[in-house]
């Protein structure tokens, strides 16, 4: 099977297709991250009323669960990936529409559901190109997500300049998709079908997924607090002048897709458990400069060392788990990748409720410490430190 896909395909056509869709999704999501301050003011929603509506994407993602298991048993990892790459990207600009809480809220479901299914597509994707491969290149997927999120980020800033709608903003990022997916859908991966269908079904993770996947869920807990709350906290806590709103968002973004695209050269001289332990660490002290020090400056540093932190975690272990023995790898996945997005995506809204009790800062604080429980749950599993080894 893998000999046919060799011959089928170049590889670094497959690698280019399977990245692209990695650097859509980043994009689609960091354009809607983008915004949320001008949809947050659109409805006047205050942190509570936001988190409350933040809530609605992680249960489209519960929702998805099983039925990512069986669509990709059924259908194979790359069918779906290019339906649910494209639905994800359709339901952007209808946010740029809503009226209510409640649309927005109908919205977002729609926006989590699409958005694990393809994340749990397009990871499995990356996984067998990897054993093609026979080297490590995971984390330089999560690279191009994460320059897709510093990219989006960008963007929106420049509408924000231009005081585009978030519609208008959103139908160009749609449109910029969709000519992406046709240019490029073709050269993913055919091969690991079979395999999907013969073998892949969502399973409870053991004990030792279970941390894998709890490891993953406090790095993207972080991940996605940063994501949606760092131009609000520049806003509210920091005081930065508006033009200057998204600067922690994009230092954050800066330092994460640098940290990927250099994070299997780090492993391979360290280790990963160190590089996790690592980043675990730097995302508990930059975060805790940004709520001790909110300043412009130091708060810039501390989303920068906390972008750092983040950077590879998840990576790392999603390339462990496709050199584990026992569960198939795409069974794995579904499970660890699952509890990871769910964290990318509660997170928010539960920081939403907890400024409202406590402020953004003490709200901060609480995901600082997330980071350090990472740190601290690494020591308790055995990675294969060869997964982050380039060849």
């Amino acid at each position: 099977m893998i000999s046919r896909i060799i011959l089928s395909s170049p590889h670094s056509l497959m690698r280019i297709a399977v990245g692209t869709f990695f650097f859509l999704q980043g994009l689609c999501f960091s354009s809607w991250a983008s915004r949320i301050p001008t949809v947050q003011q659109q409805l006047s929603l205050d942190h509570a009323a936001l988190g409350v509506v933040l809530f609605a994407l992680p249960v489209g993602l519960i929702m998805s669960l099983l039925l990512s298991s069986w669509l990709i048993h059924r259908f194979g990892s790359r069918q779906v990936l290019i339906v649910t790459a494209i639905l994800y990207a359709s339901v952007l600009p209808v946010i740029g529409l809503v009226q209510s809480p409640w649309q927005l809220m109908g919205v977002l479901f729609s926006l989590g559901l699409c958005g694990n299914l393809s994340n749990i597509a397009m990871n499995t994707q990356a996984v067998s190109l990897e054993a093609i491969y026979g080297r490590p290149i995971m984390a330089s997927f999560h690279g191009l997500n994460s320059l897709a999120g510093f990219s989006g980020a960008a963007i929106g800033m420049a509408c924000l300049a231009l005081q585009l709608s978030p519609f208008i903003h959103f139908s160009f990022i749609t449109a910029l998709t969709f000519v992406a997916i046709l240019v490029t859908y073709r050269f993913t991966l055919e091969g690991d079908e079979k395999q999907q269908r013969e073998g892949f079904a969502f399973s409870w993770p053991d004990k030792k997924l279970m941390v894998m996947g709890l490891i993953v869920f406090c790095g993207m807990v972080c991940e996605g607090t940063l994501f949606d709350w760092s131009g609000i906290y520049f806003q509210k806590v920091v005081a930065a002048p508006q033009e200057l709103s998204s600067l922690g968002y994009l230092a954050f973004m800066y330092m994460m897709a640098a940290g990927r695209f250099v994070g299997d050269w780090l492993a391979a001289k360290t280790g990963i458990k160190r590089m996790i332990q690592l980043n675990g660490l730097l995302i508990f002290i930059g975060l805790l400069i940004a709520v001790l020090l909110p300043y412009v400056q130091t708060a810039t540093v501390g989303f920068l060392l906390a972008g750092a932190g983040v950077s590879t975690i998840v990576p790392f272990i999603y390339g462990a788990l496709g050199k584990m023995n026992g569960n198939s790898a795409a069974s794995s996945l579904a499970a660890v990748s699952s509890m990871g997005y769910m964290g990318f995506l509660i997170g928010p809204p539960v920081i939403g409720m907890l400024a409202q009790m406590i402020g953004l800062q003490g709200a901060f604080a609480i995901v600082a410490v997330l980071g350090a429980c990472a740190s601290i749950l690494v020591k308790k599993v055995s990675l294969p430190e060869l997964a982050a080894r380039a060849s």
